[in-house]
């Protein structure tokens, strides 16, 4: 295997790990939203409110669908950045 060969391949392999790791930071922030604070800690949560509402049912209801969103573009904006950052990237 050629130097330029063996280049190209560890950057795949670099470019999957940061691709990984950006996907596991957002699967914890959305298992912490979803789960934590939606689920488990939602009645220590339904001790403060809101806009009027229970902050646990709230981020049940709301609050976590609000995350996603900027999960999702979080996850473009910084996917877009590393595909531009391993010359991979679409115009």
């Amino acid at each position: 295997m050629s130097d330029s060969e063996n280049q190209v391949t560890k950057d795949r392999g670099e470019y999957w790990r940061k691709n990984l790791k950006i996907i596991g930071g957002c699967l914890v922030v959305w298992a912490f939203v979803s789960l934590v604070l939606g689920v488990l800690l939602a009645d220590w949560l339904n001790n403060f409110s809101i806009g009027g509402y229970p902050l646990g049912f709230w981020f049940a209801q709301q609050g976590s669908i609000y995350v996603f969103l900027v999960i999702i573009f979080f996850y473009a904006w910084r996917m877009n950045k590393l595909d531009r950052e391993y010359d991979v990237y679409e115009d």
